[in-house]
Protein backbone atom coordinates (compact mmCIF):
# COMPACT_ATOMS: atom_id res chain seq x y z
CA UNK A 1 0.00 0.00 0.00
CA UNK A 2 1.37 3.43 -0.91
CA UNK A 3 2.04 6.16 1.64
CA UNK A 4 -0.92 8.13 0.25
CA UNK A 5 -3.22 5.12 0.49
CA UNK A 6 -2.11 4.39 4.05
CA UNK A 7 -2.73 8.03 4.99
CA UNK A 8 -6.21 7.95 3.46
CA UNK A 9 -7.04 4.68 5.19
CA UNK A 10 -5.81 6.07 8.50
CA UNK A 11 -7.69 9.31 8.34
CA UNK A 12 -10.80 8.39 6.36
CA UNK A 13 -12.10 9.93 3.18
CA UNK A 14 -10.98 13.46 2.27
CA UNK A 15 -12.93 16.21 3.98
CA UNK A 16 -15.61 18.00 1.99
CA UNK A 17 -14.61 21.53 1.12
CA UNK A 18 -16.97 24.47 0.92
CA UNK A 19 -17.72 27.70 -0.90
CA UNK A 20 -19.28 30.11 1.57
CA UNK A 21 -21.44 33.03 0.47
CA UNK A 22 -21.38 36.10 2.70
CA UNK A 23 -23.96 38.83 2.01
CA UNK A 24 -22.79 42.35 2.88
CA UNK A 25 -25.27 45.22 2.94
CA UNK A 26 -24.57 48.65 1.57
CA UNK A 27 -22.92 50.24 4.60
CA UNK A 28 -25.37 53.15 4.74
CA UNK A 29 -28.12 50.61 5.53
CA UNK A 30 -26.11 48.30 7.80
CA UNK A 31 -26.25 47.91 11.58
CA UNK A 32 -29.18 50.29 12.00
CA UNK A 33 -29.96 48.83 15.44
CA UNK A 34 -26.50 49.98 16.48
CA UNK A 35 -27.15 53.60 15.49
CA UNK A 36 -27.51 55.00 19.01
CA UNK A 37 -24.59 53.03 20.42
CA UNK A 38 -22.19 53.44 17.51
CA UNK A 39 -23.10 56.94 16.34
CA UNK A 40 -20.68 58.13 13.63
CA UNK A 41 -18.82 54.80 13.82
CA UNK A 42 -21.80 52.69 12.69
CA UNK A 43 -20.67 52.14 9.10
CA UNK A 44 -17.08 51.50 10.18
CA UNK A 45 -18.35 48.96 12.70
CA UNK A 46 -20.42 47.18 10.04
CA UNK A 47 -17.39 46.93 7.78
CA UNK A 48 -15.13 45.78 10.62
CA UNK A 49 -17.56 43.03 11.63
CA UNK A 50 -17.85 41.80 8.05
CA UNK A 51 -14.08 41.90 7.55
CA UNK A 52 -13.38 39.92 10.73
CA UNK A 53 -16.01 37.37 9.69
CA UNK A 54 -14.59 36.94 6.20
CA UNK A 55 -11.00 36.81 7.45
CA UNK A 56 -11.86 34.04 9.91
CA UNK A 57 -13.77 32.05 7.28
CA UNK A 58 -10.82 32.29 4.90
CA UNK A 59 -8.54 30.86 7.59
CA UNK A 60 -10.73 27.76 7.95
CA UNK A 61 -9.11 24.83 6.15
CA UNK A 62 -12.49 23.45 5.09
CA UNK A 63 -13.28 26.63 3.15
CA UNK A 64 -12.12 26.82 -0.46
CA UNK A 65 -13.75 30.13 -1.41
CA UNK A 66 -15.56 32.97 0.30
CA UNK A 67 -17.91 34.73 -2.09
CA UNK A 68 -19.08 38.16 -0.94
CA UNK A 69 -22.28 39.48 -2.48
CA UNK A 70 -22.42 43.25 -2.19
CA UNK A 71 -23.23 46.38 -4.17
CA UNK A 72 -21.10 48.65 -1.97
CA UNK A 73 -17.67 49.41 -3.48
CA UNK A 74 -15.98 50.02 -0.10
CA UNK A 75 -16.55 46.58 1.46
CA UNK A 76 -16.12 45.06 -2.00
CA UNK A 77 -12.57 46.42 -2.18
CA UNK A 78 -11.65 45.68 1.44
CA UNK A 79 -12.99 42.12 1.43
CA UNK A 80 -11.44 41.34 -1.95
CA UNK A 81 -8.10 42.46 -0.49
CA UNK A 82 -8.54 39.81 2.21
CA UNK A 83 -8.94 37.12 -0.45
CA UNK A 84 -12.71 36.95 -0.93
CA UNK A 85 -14.30 36.75 -4.37
CA UNK A 86 -16.78 39.61 -4.77
CA UNK A 87 -19.89 39.53 -6.95
CA UNK A 88 -22.60 42.19 -7.28
CA UNK A 89 -26.15 41.54 -6.18
CA UNK A 90 -27.42 41.10 -9.72
CA UNK A 91 -30.88 39.79 -8.74
CA UNK A 92 -31.41 42.81 -6.45
CA UNK A 93 -34.47 40.98 -5.09
CA UNK A 94 -33.66 40.51 -1.42
CA UNK A 95 -31.35 38.45 0.75
CA UNK A 96 -32.18 34.88 -0.28
CA UNK A 97 -32.01 35.51 -4.04
CA UNK A 98 -28.65 37.21 -3.46
CA UNK A 99 -27.42 34.13 -1.60
CA UNK A 100 -28.62 31.81 -4.36
CA UNK A 101 -26.80 33.99 -6.88
CA UNK A 102 -23.58 33.78 -4.87
CA UNK A 103 -23.96 30.03 -4.41
CA UNK A 104 -24.31 29.62 -8.16
CA UNK A 105 -20.97 31.34 -8.58
CA UNK A 106 -19.50 29.03 -5.95
CA UNK A 107 -20.69 25.96 -7.79
CA UNK A 108 -19.21 27.26 -11.03
CA UNK A 109 -15.84 27.69 -9.31
CA UNK A 110 -15.86 24.41 -7.36
CA UNK A 111 -18.50 21.91 -8.52
CA UNK A 112 -17.21 19.31 -6.06
CA UNK A 113 -17.57 21.59 -3.02
CA UNK A 114 -20.54 22.15 -0.77
CA UNK A 115 -22.07 25.61 -0.68
CA UNK A 116 -23.11 27.57 2.35
CA UNK A 117 -24.52 30.95 3.32
CA UNK A 118 -22.71 32.53 6.25
CA UNK A 119 -23.85 35.61 8.16
CA UNK A 120 -21.56 38.62 7.80
CA UNK A 121 -22.16 39.44 11.47
CA UNK A 122 -19.86 36.94 13.22
CA UNK A 123 -16.83 38.97 14.38
CA UNK A 124 -15.83 36.37 17.01
CA UNK A 125 -15.82 33.52 14.47
CA UNK A 126 -13.17 30.86 15.13
CA UNK A 127 -11.87 28.92 12.10
CA UNK A 128 -11.64 25.66 14.07
CA UNK A 129 -15.23 25.96 15.30
CA UNK A 130 -16.43 26.68 11.78
CA UNK A 131 -14.53 23.58 10.59
CA UNK A 132 -16.30 21.38 13.14
CA UNK A 133 -19.68 22.69 12.08
CA UNK A 134 -18.91 22.22 8.38
CA UNK A 135 -17.77 18.65 8.99
CA UNK A 136 -21.09 17.93 10.69
CA UNK A 137 -22.95 19.61 7.82
CA UNK A 138 -21.11 17.41 5.33
CA UNK A 139 -22.93 14.34 6.67
CA UNK A 140 -26.41 15.52 5.60
CA UNK A 141 -27.91 17.04 2.43
CA UNK A 142 -28.85 20.36 4.04
CA UNK A 143 -27.96 21.80 7.44
CA UNK A 144 -28.12 25.02 9.39
CA UNK A 145 -26.83 26.62 12.57
CA UNK A 146 -29.25 28.72 14.66
CA UNK A 147 -28.14 32.04 16.05
CA UNK A 148 -27.45 32.55 19.75
CA UNK A 149 -30.98 33.86 20.30
CA UNK A 150 -32.44 30.65 18.88
CA UNK A 151 -34.61 32.49 16.36
CA UNK A 152 -32.48 33.20 13.32
CA UNK A 153 -29.76 31.41 11.37
CA UNK A 154 -26.05 32.12 11.02
CA UNK A 155 -25.10 29.34 8.58
CA UNK A 156 -27.02 27.29 6.01
CA UNK A 157 -25.36 24.59 3.91
CA UNK A 158 -26.08 22.25 1.02
CA UNK A 159 -23.90 19.38 -0.13
CA UNK A 160 -22.77 19.10 -3.78
CA UNK A 161 -25.70 18.28 -6.03
CA UNK A 162 -28.30 19.33 -3.45
CA UNK A 163 -30.55 22.32 -4.28
CA UNK A 164 -29.46 25.42 -2.38
CA UNK A 165 -32.60 26.83 -0.74
CA UNK A 166 -31.83 29.30 2.06
CA UNK A 167 -34.67 30.75 4.13
CA UNK A 168 -33.02 33.66 5.92
CA UNK A 169 -35.02 36.48 7.43
CA UNK A 170 -37.19 36.65 10.55
CA UNK A 171 -37.75 33.30 12.25
CA UNK A 172 -35.39 31.48 9.89
CA UNK A 173 -34.56 28.74 12.40
CA UNK A 174 -38.13 27.49 12.16
CA UNK A 175 -38.18 28.02 8.39
CA UNK A 176 -35.05 25.95 7.83
CA UNK A 177 -36.36 23.21 10.10
CA UNK A 178 -39.63 23.16 8.19
CA UNK A 179 -37.73 22.69 4.92
CA UNK A 180 -36.02 19.60 6.32
CA UNK A 181 -32.55 21.01 6.92
CA UNK A 182 -30.68 19.39 9.82
CA UNK A 183 -30.05 21.67 12.78
CA UNK A 184 -26.46 21.61 14.04
CA UNK A 185 -25.89 22.39 17.71
CA UNK A 186 -22.39 21.40 18.76
CA UNK A 187 -20.85 22.25 22.13
CA UNK A 188 -17.93 24.63 21.94
CA UNK A 189 -19.03 26.37 18.74
CA UNK A 190 -20.47 29.56 20.24
CA UNK A 191 -18.52 31.76 17.85
CA UNK A 192 -20.48 30.38 14.88
CA UNK A 193 -23.75 31.39 16.53
CA UNK A 194 -22.85 34.81 18.00
CA UNK A 195 -24.07 37.26 15.41
CA UNK A 196 -24.08 40.98 16.18
CA UNK A 197 -27.14 43.14 15.65
CA UNK A 198 -27.45 45.03 18.94
CA UNK A 199 -25.14 46.54 21.58
CA UNK A 200 -25.81 43.52 23.80
CA UNK A 201 -24.78 41.21 20.97
CA UNK A 202 -21.57 43.18 20.51
CA UNK A 203 -20.73 42.96 24.20
CA UNK A 204 -21.26 39.19 24.08
CA UNK A 205 -19.04 38.88 20.99
CA UNK A 206 -16.33 40.97 22.64
CA UNK A 207 -16.48 38.68 25.66
CA UNK A 208 -15.84 35.71 23.34
CA UNK A 209 -13.03 37.61 21.67
CA UNK A 210 -13.59 39.33 18.34
CA UNK A 211 -11.25 39.90 15.46
CA UNK A 212 -8.96 42.95 15.59
CA UNK A 213 -11.02 45.23 13.38
CA UNK A 214 -14.17 44.92 15.47
CA UNK A 215 -12.22 45.27 18.70
CA UNK A 216 -10.59 48.46 17.43
CA UNK A 217 -13.89 50.10 16.50
CA UNK A 218 -15.60 48.91 19.69
CA UNK A 219 -12.87 50.58 21.74
CA UNK A 220 -14.05 53.92 20.37
CA UNK A 221 -17.66 53.44 21.49
CA UNK A 222 -18.31 55.22 24.76
CA UNK A 223 -21.56 53.33 25.15
CA UNK A 224 -19.61 50.09 25.62
CA UNK A 225 -17.25 51.47 28.26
Amino acid sequence: MSTTARSTAAHGAPRLHWSLVVPVKVLAKAKTRMSAAAGPHREALALAVAADTVAAALRCDRVRDVIVVTDDPLPAADLAALGARVVPDVPDAGLNPALVHGAGRGRELSPDAGVGALSADLPALRPDELARVLDAAARVPEAFVPDAAGVGTTLYTARPGVPFSPAFGGASRAAHRARGAREILLPGTDSVRRDVDTPGDLRAALALGTGPRTAAIASRLASLA
